[in-house]
């Protein structure tokens, strides 16, 4: 038995309570528990199969739950399904607009869809044609439009009418790191108007980048949720790394560097740099890279630069999960969903 929502939970956009959907034998979601604050991106991460997609749908009304509770702005995502849909609009993996009309062509009959009069229609699309950088392709033809662009006109046929709650589900697959950014920049513009985002990834930089609170999903679980910073401190106090004065003395500093913090050290690519993971426990990490440090110069090794840095979410991932974020064996279950 889930655990009952209240009716409406102040301040919170999407509150479910042991959510699950199956498929056949394989348990796509099984169980899992989200609280999203209204007004924020909130980052679900995990690699392809874990349950993002499947549990996006269910939010959106698209799957119906087999167990669990789902409340979106405080309506029920079965029982007041049309309440819900009034409030939410959902972008997908794919583009969805029309590739054989231009993008003023799709935004204008996509308002015209939801009840703006023509001279309306032609308004709000060419405003938002102007906002996402696409005035120049507006009379091009959708098939012709590049990767990044694409997503830009799904974006905004998204937003036509301002949704409450939108849904982006891993809107930068496939996009050069350009494109990437400027979708990146769109997302934070529609938070900006007041917009609640539940953005999911598989790449972590992006999550990085946008999330307040990141809810990591793995094999259909949510396995770990918090802040950035709750998240990178829950695996160790971070690295430290280093730059040396001779390149000479690297296989001498990765030795006592070992010694010092019984830790691994990681030469990288730079001839005079060095990566040593800190434990985070006993000492702070700023001590135990000092005494590093301390016995460095003991040895008469010279250290050009340091810095202390936070886990990264790749690292985060890896120390939750023990694997990295490529595709898992169930994932044709959430590709079918």
């Amino acid at each position: 038995m889930s655990p009952t929502l209240s009716r409406h939970s102040s301040g919170l956009a999407i509150e479910t309570a042991g959510l699950v959907k199956t498929f056949g034998e394989t348990r796509a979601v099984d169980g899992v528990d989200l609280a999203v604050p209204a007004g924020t991106v909130y980052g679900v991460l995990g690699p392809n199969g874990a349950g993002k997609t499947t549990t996006v749908k269910m939010l959106a009304t698209l799957l119906r739950p087999d167990g669990g509770e789902a409340h979106v702005f405080g309506h029920d995502v079965v029982r007041e399904a049309d309440e819900v849909r009034a409030r939410v609009s959902l972008t997908g993996q794919y583009a969805s607009v029309d590739e054989d009309l231009t993008g003023l062509e799709n935004l204008v009959l996509l308002g015209r869809l939801l009840g703006h009069h023509k001279k309306a229609a032609r308004v709000r699309a060419g405003q938002l044609l102007e906002a996402f950088g696409l005035t120049d392709a507006a009379a091009k033809q959708v098939k012709h439009y590049s990767g990044g662009m694409r997503r830009r006109i799904d974006i905004a046929a998204s937003i036509l009418n301002t949704p409450d709650l939108l849904f982006l589900d891993e809107p930068t697959t496939g996009l050069d790191p350009r494109s990437r950014n400027q979708v990146w920049d769109i997302v934070r513009a529609v938070v900006a108007q007041g917009t609640t985002v539940l953005l999911t990834t598989q790449y972590l930089d992006e999550a990085d980048q946008l999330a307040s609170r990141i809810a990591v999903i793995d094999r259909g679980r949510v396995i770990a949720e918090g802040s950035k910073g709750e998240l990178k401190a829950s695996v160790g106090a971070g690295s430290v790394h280093l730059r040396l004065r001779d390149p000479g003395q690297r296989p001498e500093a990765e030795r006592v560097l070992r010694l010092a913090l019984d830790t691994d050290v990681q030469p990288e690519p730079d001839p005079v740099a060095l990566t040593a993971r800190l434990s985070g426990a006993g000492d702070s990490a700023a001590e135990q890279a000092s005494r590093a440090l301390a016995e460095l110069a003991r040895t008469g090794i010279t250290v050009d630069n340091f810095s202390l840095g936070q886990p990264s979410l790749d690292e985060v991932f890896l120390a939750l999960t023990g694997h990295d974020t490529h595709e898992t064996p169930d994932a044709k279950e959430e590709a079918a969903a």
